[in-house]
């Protein structure tokens, strides 16, 4: 069985020619960005419950905080791998294949790369098959995209000079400032219910 390892100082080249696979896995910056969002958003509400009447009793919330919590870290747990032969997107063995189901496509069936628009305004890029009408999305949230897309050119010959992530290191940022000051508002929250 391979051993998974990644390669930072290794060329694009270098990568695809050595055994081992290349991971990706998703950024810290965007997992502790999101989770600190959640929570911000969600922990303040079995304390408000407590001093109001709400007929959903603080248990049950917390019990589907938990479970919201767990889900949230399940998808952010994901992981792009890069081969020789193929290009996957997996899970752990904890998240259910039901709640999120990875993918895998041989470099040999790559067609193309499909730009397409958001809602809100930003790119991202599918995989185009050969042989089946489903696409696979790029992933564009990992460690090291530039050095993925670098890969990805490598193998299949598509030019992605122009492919960008979605988001950039400073959007996060910023909404990770704003997720920390909602916290501090949650804390006052908290306080003035249990005081109450």
């Amino acid at each position: 069985m391979k051993k998974e390892t990644t390669s930072p100082t290794l060329s694009p080249n270098q990568q695809i020619q050595q055994a081992q696979p290349t991971v990706f896995p998703i950024s810290p910056l965007i997992r502790i960005t999101l989770m600190a969002l959640y929570l911000a958003l969600t922990i303040p509400l079995p304390f408000l419950a407590q001093v109001s009447s709400t007929p959903v009793p603080p248990a049950l919330l917390w019990v589907g905080i938990s479970l919201g919590a767990i889900a949230l870290f399940g998808v952010l747990s994901e992981r792009v791998i890069v081969d020789q032969e193929k290009i996957q997107v997996v899970y752990p063995a904890w998240v259910p294949q039901f709640f999120r189901k990875g993918w895998e496509l041989p470099w040999i069936e790559v067609k193309n790369l499909k730009m397409r628009t958001t809602g809100q305004g930003g790119l991202v890029y599918y995989f185009v098959s050969k042989s089946s009408p489903k696409a696979y999305l790029l992933p564009m949230r990992v460690v090291g995209f530039a050095r993925l897309v670098k890969l990805v050119e490598a193998q299949t010959g598509i030019d992605t000079t122009d492919i960008r992530p979605l988001a950039q290191p400073w959007m996060y940022l910023m909404l990770l400032g704003l997720t920390l000051l909602l916290l501090l508002v949650d804390g006052w929250a908290i306080a003035t219910a249990i005081l109450s």
